[in-house]
């Protein structure tokens, strides 16, 4: 759950996915696994080193942060959201009964037009080893190269020395699991996801967007569900930090979280956590009018 090394973390000043300014600050990242989220279990935060700005906690379910010992630091909410998962204890029959009709139906339907562009069938490849994992690697970094999350997010699939020897490791203690979805030979999506206890995380993911209109990443995910209801190896798929379409429409259990910042209150950090505040008290203050006409284009800028 926590990381106690200090690291030079950027406060980003952020409109969707561009930054605008960073204020860097020392902090000490603590994150919730899944199965931490999901205990009763009030949060305890580790010593604070002498060198630290702070904390930066994420993931903390929202019910806890009234019981958060603030060890006297500025707490400054920055982010509200579901933490969204999926009960693969439920099996594949319960999860597809508990979507909605125009999911079933939308699930139907994509993996039948992903089939038809590759001569009638799904080729969707699984990679769970570590000789497999040498194979998947070229081809998913491929994909990742196409991909927004690479480009604008900073969040491809990584491909230096120190994450690829990390990934390697983790698929030697069967810890990785990996899918393709291929058209006519070619890889169009990835899933790479690795686990954490008794959770299976949804950490790198992608697919060509030349291929958006056939949909490969849903079909992917969908294929990919299917396979690990039948494996029986985790409990929980869990779509990490963050919200989306995608997890709203595929999860069948969430848990409401913030992230919260946590600085020691010296008069450079008391500026700091008024500059992120009004910011985004700004930005919430547009998102809630952009339905106004006159603002459409401010509102473009700022949706996700």
């Amino acid at each position: 759950m926590a990381d106690d090394a200090v690291r030079r973390l950027p406060l980003k000043f952020q409109i969707g996915a561009r930054t605008l300014a960073t204020i860097p600050r020392r902090l000490v990242r603590v994150s919730f696994s899944l199965d931490a989220v999901l205990a009763p279990i009030a949060p305890i935060l580790p010593p604070l080193p002498d060198d630290a700005d702070g904390y930066l906690v994420t993931s903390l379910p929202e019910l806890m942060l009234a019981g958060l010992d603030r060890h006297g630091l500025l707490a400054f909410v920055r982010q509200h959201y579901v933490r969204y998962h999926i009960d693969l204890a439920a099996g594949e029959a319960a999860w597809l009964a508990g979507l909605s009709g125009s999911a079933r139906s939308g699930i139907k339907r994509k993996a039948k037009k992903l089939a038809a562009a590759n001569g009638g069938v799904l080729d969707i490849r699984r990679y769970h080893d570590v000789a497999a994992f040498a194979d998947f690697l070229p081809l998913a970094r491929a994909v990742s190269a196409t991909t927004y999350q690479e480009k604008l997010l900073g969040s491809g699939l990584p491909d230096d020395t120190a994450s690829v020897r990390h990934l390697e490791s983790l698929a030697a203690q069967d810890r990785v699991r990996a899918w393709l979805a291929f058209i006519a030979g070619v890889p169009v999506a990835y899933l790479c996801c690795t686990a954490d206890g008794d959770s299976l995380c949804y950490t790198y993911v992608g697919h060509d967007p030349a291929h958006n209109d056939l949909s490969p990443g849903v079909v992917l995910q969908v294929e990919a569900m299917r396979a690990l209801f039948a494996e029986k190896r985790f409990a929980r798929f869990d779509f990490t930090e963050g919200e989306g379409q995608h997890k709203r429409q595929f999860s069948n259990g969430g848990t409401a979280c913030v992230d919260v910042l946590l600085l020691r209150p010296t008069l450079a950090n008391r500026v700091t956590v008024m500059a992120l505040r009004g910011f985004d008290s700004a930005i919430a203050m547009a998102k809630r009018a952009a339905t106004h006409p006159a603002l459409a284009t401010l509102a473009k800028k700022i949706r996700r």
